[in-house]
């Protein structure tokens, strides 16, 4: 799974489970972002658009004559900050993971603009004592200038250290596992080895996705890949195998972080499709790991 969010790496300890009724109640503020063309050409760089510098398709990503956002450019617009560390919530955050992530998509996300993310919790599912507890929140981003819907996002976050907190709020159903048997189709994405330098300037500025003392604390051998990074090069291949890359075809798409990147891997993604609904996940190759599962990409 994908670390979300920076946190101290120093070996603290901290003891403490997460305050059920804070979260309960816990209010954000509406969190207002501008963006610019620039920032929707950096995001697709990121993720690894423009590899083939002469494909109209992917330049059109990355050049601004005529330039599109990439769909999943809606999970990294005004992100709410780092507010599941407000001590008054009393996570242990120095154990959250991102364990999935959905958008769905009401309107092209214009290529700038400023939008407005509101931001709830949904509900939190207690494990158990040495099973953690389940975290969902939901985003809505709207283009500010028109009041238009454009995206609704959902995460899922897995505190480790707060099982046994209780429970509250309507639990969305868990994903199916996906058909049994060989997927259909296939689409192979070389990421580069600067890949998360790149794309950590959309806006995640965690150390262990850039600094190697970081990440040998915190568990790895290297720096890894933002795990909404692959959910982006999921994003990508669904574009490339069965839209033509039209960013409008893809209507919602569903990903479960099972295990990290490494810069430079190559990630298979692997299809199951049956009519407008493409079930699938995502591997890499060198390691043969899969490190999406579950997944769902919805096109119309």
């Amino acid at each position: 799974m994908s670390a979300f969010r920076k946190a101290p790496i120093d070996g603290a300890v901290w003891e403490a489970i997460v305050n059920l009724e804070a979260v309960r109640h816990f209010r954000f503020t509406p969190t207002e972002h501008r963006y610019t063309r620039r920032d929707t050409m950096l995001y697709a760089l990121g993720l690894g658009y423009g590899a083939n510098p002469t494909d109209p398709r992917q330049l059109k990503f990355v050049y601004e004559d005529g330039l599109q956002a990439v769909p999943s450019i809606c999970c990294v617009l005004a992100h709410p900050g780092s507010w599941i560390s407000d001590p008054a919530l009393g996570a242990n955050y120095l154990k959250l993971l991102h364990g999935e992530q959905r958008f769905e998509i009401h309107h092209p996300i214009p290529a700038e603009g400023t939008v407005v993310g509101t931001y709830a919790i949904v509900a939190v599912e207690d494990k158990g004592a040495d099973k953690g507890a389940i975290l969902h929140q939901s985003k809505t981003l709207h283009d500010k200038a028109s009041g238009t819907l454009l995206a609704t996002v959902s995460s899922v976050l897995f505190l480790r250290g707060d099982g046994g907190c209780g429970s509250f709020g309507e639990v969305p159903a868990a994903a199916a596992a996906l058909p049994d048997g060989k997927p259909g189709q296939s689409c192979d994405i070389q990421t580069l080895p600067q890949s998360a330098l790149i794309y950590r300037l959309s806006g995640d500025y965690n150390p262990i996705h850039a600094d190697p003392v970081a990440a040998r604390k915190a568990g790895f051998d290297q720096p890894i890949l933002h795990g909404l990074c692959t959910l982006g090069l999921a994003t990508r291949a669904i574009l490339s195998t069965f839209t033509d890359d039209d960013p409008a075809q893809l209507k919602s798409l569903f990903v479960r972080f099972s295990k990290p990147v490494f810069p430079g891997e190559t990630i298979r993604t692997e299809f199951f499709p049956n009519g407008n609904e493409v079930r699938f996940r995502s591997r890499v190759v060198e390691r043969d790991t899969v490190v999406l599962d579950r997944c769902t990409a919805v096109l119309g």
